[in-house]
């Protein structure tokens, strides 16, 4: 069993026995490989998003909490390959690494031989990108980033003007705003006490703050209006 093969059998594994822990050394002796080997694989769960938790104690493991899991699903090859093809389109956005990692939970839970028909499926396929729309390079944008619309958390920013000037910024996410060259996060600025956008590579450090975004009226067709900075909803085409 290669190594992709045994990352997705250890989900299954867990899946099956949750909510009760499987050791590390029971792992080892069903998989046939060393506790070292079994603990990277856990590890590098974990770090994909997998909910794997350790517990501790003489009759604790590794668990996988069955709630935040999807169970076994009846996606066929086609669908999963569709599923790849759009997501696709997400490269070159905020989203484009989370968009992978959901992709990976779906082919996790699916079972081995529609997941290998699904590789093979997406292996013969090829997309034409026109050179004259090349696919920008994928912005690096912080988890607190990503999640600001979700999390309902005013964010702390640090935020490099054109000239390069940093000022330090408690914002209020409104919106993400997207075109071929930059990518937007619409807030409510408390130090401009207005609407305005900031240009995610112009962000130097982001916080999420304990306290929550108040409901502020806001009227969104200020968006055309938000200074040099930002480009016109005109030119993004929206």
């Amino acid at each position: 069993m290669n190594r992709t093969d045994r990352l997705y059998a250890l989900v299954e594994e867990l899946r099956a026995a949750a909510p009760r822990p499987r050791s590390a050394r029971t792992l080892a002796r069903r998989f046939e490989v060393s506790v070292r080997t079994i603990e990277r694989d856990l590890g590098a769960l974990q770090q994909a998003g997998v909910p794997v938790h350790a517990e501790p104690g003489r009759s604790g493991g590794y668990a996988l909490d069955p709630s935040r899991t999807l169970p076994p699903l009846t996606v066929t090859p086609a669908e999963a390959t569709a599923l790849a093809v759009a997501l696709r389109a997400l490269e070159g956005t905020p989203f484009a690494a989370d968009a992978r990692s959901a992709l990976h939970k779906v082919l996790a839970v699916m079972p081995r031989r529609e997941r290998a028909a699904a590789a093979e499926l997406a292996g013969r396929v090829r997309l034409l990108v026109p050179l004259s729309r090349p696919v920008p390079a994928e912005p690096v944008v912080p988890g607190p980033l990503r999640e600001a619309l979700s999390a309902e958390r005013v964010l702390r920013l640090e935020y490099a003007d054109a000239s390069g000037a940093v000022t330090g910024r408690d914002v209020e996410p409104l919106v993400f705003l997207g075109g071929n060259a930059h990518w937007y996060l619409v807030a409510w600025c408390r130090l401009r006490a207005g609407v305005r956008g900031f240009r995610l590579d112009r962000i130097r450090a982001v916080e999420a703050l304990a306290e929550r975004v108040p409901r502020r009226p806001v009227d969104l067709s200020e968006l055309d209006r938000l200074g040099s900075d930002v480009v016109p909803l005109s030119e993004l085409g929206m």
